[in-house]
């Protein structure tokens, strides 16, 4: 491999920003830039998205629409470089969510008084028939 091979192409967030029109759509995407211009007619949220997108830093937009592995893989396709080393964001590392246990304890209380109660008023009504009327 050459170096021109192996090295990064890296742009500005100014070089970016010019890059904001369906005639030349550039999104970031966690320091990486990607030229969306030949994806927007195929995404499947539709190309306005993308637009709205353009030029800027989407990597928080990108992340709450939660895309799949396989549209992570296709982005690979659209690279075409990656933001300057001194204009970069710090990429947060996703967390694994944990459950509240607190939420599932007070379901399993709810199921819990929900055969309990009537248990409990058919065992009471069942004495108290025997008590008098036998």
């Amino acid at each position: 491999m050459t170096e021109s091979e192996t090295s990064v192409k890296t742009y500005s967030l100014a070089d970016v920003a010019k890059h904001n029109t369906n005639q030349s759509a550039w999104i970031i995407v966690h320091n990486n830039i990607y030229d969306l211009t030949g994806f927007l007619n195929e995404h499947p949220g539709g190309e306005e998205v993308l637009l709205e997108q353009a030029g800027r830093d989407a990597s928080e937009s990108f992340e709450d629409v939660g895309h799949s592995t396989d549209a992570r893989e296709l982005m690979k396709r659209y690279k075409v470089g990656e933001v300057i080393e001194s204009e970069r964001t710090k990429v947060q590392e996703k967390t694994p969510q944990y459950w509240n246990n607190d939420q599932s304890t007070k379901d399993e209380e709810s199921a819990y008084k929900q055969w309990l109660i009537p248990l409990v008023l058919g065992v009471l009504a069942t004495l108290i028939y025997r008590y008098l009327f036998l």
